[in-house]
């Protein structure tokens, strides 16, 4: 789901180590990755909060409508966003477990960046 709705590729995966087996997706060289873990003998219900949110900045109109597009196919359900910010320039998808991942239409700023030039 992951892989097909955000472009994702399965980096590595592991089965019975030490009780769990896991998936990691991510872009190669990225330097950081999603681990998805389960432990059968000890099963977790989901928790979700409506702001759990994994964000990803596609600041290109095509590119981000295509990205909104490929997540409804992969089976993500489009909610609407708690905080109404995510509303105005992004969408807001939840996976069946109710996580959610918001596909927002702007450049990412670093507010440390944004400090730092302040402060020179």
């Amino acid at each position: 789901m992951y892989v097909e709705g955000l472009g994702l590729r399965i980096l590595g995966s592991f089965r019975d180590h030490e009780g769990f087996d896991g998936t990691m997706l991510g872009a190669p060289g990225a330097g950081l990755h999603f681990e998805f873990t389960s432990c059968p003998a000890h099963p977790v219900r989901p928790s979700p909060t409506p702001e759990d949110l994994v964000v990803f900045y596609l600041p290109d109109a095509v590119e981000w409508g295509a990205g909104c597009e490929a997540m409804r196919k992969a089976g993500f359900r489009e909610v609407d966003a708690f905080n109404p910010y995510w509303n105005v320039r992004g969408r807001t998808f939840a996976d069946p477990d109710g996580y959610r991942v918001v596909l927002q239409n702007s450049a990412w700023r670093d507010p440390a960046a944004d400090r730092e030039v302040r402060q020179s």
